[in-house]
């Protein structure tokens, strides 16, 4: 199996950048499909992106699509979230998660990383 954890959060102003690192152990994150996920306060974890590192296909929320960009170093065993634009409702803790190839749902979590966005 998997452990990853989640860096890189913090607090910035709107329109700024965070890059976010989830450090995997254990096994080589391309063994996997990695996800982006995000939680605000009082609402449900929602999806944010996603990569099949062994068919090369990348999918993002609507609500990232052109701002986030999700890739992977395989020399730190490393999957990075480059956010730019950042905007006030991009606030929230934002879990990577890794998926077995053929499972139905992902199956190993990060801790979270808080990332808070002023306006």
């Amino acid at each position: 199996q998997v452990q990853l954890v989640e860096s890189g959060g913090g607090l910035v102003q709107a329109g700024g950048s965070l890059r976010l690192s989830c450090a995997a152990s254990g096994r080589t994150f391309s063994s996997y499909a990695m996800g982006w996920f995000r939680q605000a306060p009082g609402k449900e974890r929602e999806f944010v992106a996603h990569n099949t590192w062994s068919g090369g296909s990348t999918y993002y929320a609507d609500s990232v699509k052109g701002r986030f960009t999700i890739t992977g170093d395989n020399a730190k065993n490393t999957v990075y979230l480059q956010m730019n634009s950042l905007k006030p409702e991009d606030t929230a803790v934002y879990y990577c998660a890794a998926e077995e190839y053929g499972s139905t749902w992902y199956d190993y979590w990060g801790q979270g990383t808080q990332v808070t966005v002023s306006s």
